[in-house]
């Protein structure tokens, strides 16, 4: 029992745990067996980010299934930080934890403000199809689904991997 830590000892063991665990979902980020997080999470207040750096880690390891990293929707999000996909996916193989990539990212952000931020992740959150043909596929989506209570490419994401 000497070498138990005691209730006062337990936070560097919950730190450890936790760098473990993120370590965890670098290692096993598997897209053909488990879904990215949804667009609507956010890392450093940005939509999409968390989505499109689980996408970005599944690529580098060859697992990213019927995902496409750099698609049209993470395309604003790489944009918005003003960094290339290629450059991205160095970055994000490099610094492996999403704590690592929140210290670049907020680095990315010194040039914007609150209301700049608000506007990207609004218009993220709300972007649906802006014409004829991406309307019929949104449809037809919704119908494979079988739903029609939505018409945000969002919640097309969400509808389709359980979430909503």
């Amino acid at each position: 029992m000497k070498h138990c830590p005691t209730p006062l000892s337990l936070s560097p063991w919950i730190s450890l745990l936790n760098c473990l665990i993120c370590l965890l979902l670098v290692i096993i980020m598997d897209l053909t067996k488990n879904f990215p997080r949804s667009p609507y999470d956010m890392l450093v207040g940005i939509v999409m980010l968390p989505r499109t750096i689980d996408k970005c880690r599944a690529t580098i390891a060859g697992t990213n299934g019927e995902y496409h990293y750099g698609c049209p929707m993470d395309a604003p999000v790489l944009k918005f930080l003003d960094v290339s996909k290629e450059e991205f996916m160095k970055k994000v193989k490099e610094l492996k934890t999403d704590d690592a990539i929140e210290k670049l990212v907020n680095g990315k952000l010194a040039a914007k403000n609150k209301k700049d931020i608000a506007k990207f992740n609004n218009e993220m959150r709300h972007m649906k199809p802006n014409d004829e043909s991406s309307r019929k596929w949104l449809e037809s989506e919704k119908n494979r689904l079988g739903r029609n209570d939505y018409f945000t490419y969002f919640d097309n994401l969400d509808a389709d991997e359980g979430r909503f």
